[in-house]
This record gives C-alpha cells, structure tokens and sequence, in this order.
C-alpha cells in the first residue's frame, strides 16, 4: 500500500528543526518531528533520512504531511513525477486516498525502502507516522518497507541486507 518515492537523487535537504508548538502569532501548524532527523546521500538509493540523535525503540519519529487527494489522482501524478523527477512520494492512506508529500519539506518523505527496516510507517488517522523498531544509532539512516508500491515488484531492491527480497 505505502510508496515513498522512485530512483533516481536530488540534491541535500536541510535538517529538520527539533519538534516545536504551534506557534499562536502565525498560525502555523506544530513541526510534526519529534526526533532530529536529517536528509544526505543515501548508500540505498538517491537521498535518505538519518538520525540526527539516538533514538529508542518504539518511540515516534514523526510524519510526513502533504496534500490529501483521490487515488486516481495520486497514480496520475506518480506517474507523471516517474517520467520527469523519478521520484514519488505518495503514501495510500485507504483504499480511496493518498498524501501527496511532493511539495513537504518534512525529511522522513526521504525515508527508503529496506527488507529489514528500523522504523515501520503507520497510518493513522489519515496521518503517517514513522516509529522505531528497535533502538536507532544517531547518524545511522532511517528505513522502512514500503509494502505494495506501484512498482508492482519491478523494482530492484538496493537495501544491501541479507534478507532481501530483490524486488520492491
């Protein structure tokens, strides 16, 4: 159900500010990370999402925000984002919608796929959020398997671990 993105990278994104309030002047919805996350190259693929500080078990990470729209209209723009950027980062949050996360500057949009992940995204709500598996080492990149993505399994898998699958 999940996708985040395609092949191939884009250039450094800046870290992600430590979660704050909502700020009562401006209106502006609270920073949904709740760890220090950052976004650099990536060994599996393009840019990756790393953490910027240990982080234990089972504690949230974060979300990733977007525009909420139709699946019809998510696989017209997954499609169409594969032919010009190769990336895409929508999320199916039901069998009727998707978040579009294109335009987010959250980092854990660049979270990749691994067969043997340490976060494990869930769907809450409407909101997708990351939680870590097990404890995370700062620096060491963040990942999650994707589940069914629209790759439909013709994706090579460059996770590097043991287990892989070979196919996203």
């Amino acid at each position: 159900m999940p996708s985040l993105h395609a092949r191939p990278g884009r250039p450094a994104e800046p870290t992600s500010p430590p979660a704050t309030p909502a700020d009562a002047a401006t209106g502006q919805p609270a920073n949904p990370q709740k760890h220090l996350v950052h976004v650099g190259p990536s060994r599996i693929d393009g840019l990756g999402a790393f953490a910027g500080e240990a982080i234990p078990a089972r504690d949230k990470i974060g979300e990733i925000r977007g525009e909420f729209i139709d699946l019809a209209e998510a696989r017209r723009r997954a499609r169409e984002a594969e032919r010009t950027t190769g990336r895409i980062f929508m999320v199916a949050i039901s069998d009727k919608r998707a978040v579009d996360a294109s335009a987010s500057s959250d980092p854990l949009r660049h979270a990749n796929h691994a067969c043997e992940p340490n976060m494990v995204l869930k769907v809450q709500q409407g909101r997708v959020a990351f939680y870590a598996i097990r404890d995370i080492a700062q620096g060491e990149e963040l990942t999650a398997r994707y589940g069914p993505t629209h790759h439909a399994g013709r994706l090579r898998c460059a996770c590097g671990s043991s287990r892989c699958v070979g196919w996203i």
